[in-house]
């Protein structure tokens, strides 16, 4: 399926769940690894606020891409975000959603409020 480029330049994006290594089977507890690199794959929850909507998504990262100096709550920034629609059929039951992945997760800064004043 197609991948979408994310702009993210008006959004706030605030972590809501550490970085975790992603699990590719939960029975072994094998950790997923990205199919070009070998990196090992993590995940990170945040929410994404944009024009007063916000969501809860989770976001695949490379290991090496996460940085240090990530607090929860705290924005962040996802270079690279882009979404990846998907859909599988398990036990008989059609499924879909939108995987998230970036190349990094990284602190930022929170925006300047639109309108206030010193």
């Amino acid at each position: 399926m197609r991948t979408i480029r994310v702009e993210t330049s008006a959004a706030t994006i605030l972590l809501t769940e550490a970085p975790e290594p992603k699990v590719r089977d939960r029975q072994t507890g094998e950790i997923a690894k990205d199919a070009n690199s070998g990196e090992a794959l993590m995940t990170i929850g945040v929410v994404y606020i944009e024009e007063g909507e916000s969501s809860l998504i989770k976001v695949t990262v490379p290991e090496s891409g996460v940085s240090d100096g990530l607090a929860l709550g705290a924005p962040v920034s996802l270079p690279g975000l882009v979404a990846r629609p998907w859909e599988s059929v398990f036990n008989g039951q059609q499924r879909h959603g939108i995987a998230y992945r970036c190349a990094a997760v990284t602190p930022a800064g929170f925006p300047a409020a639109m309108g206030a004043s010193a």
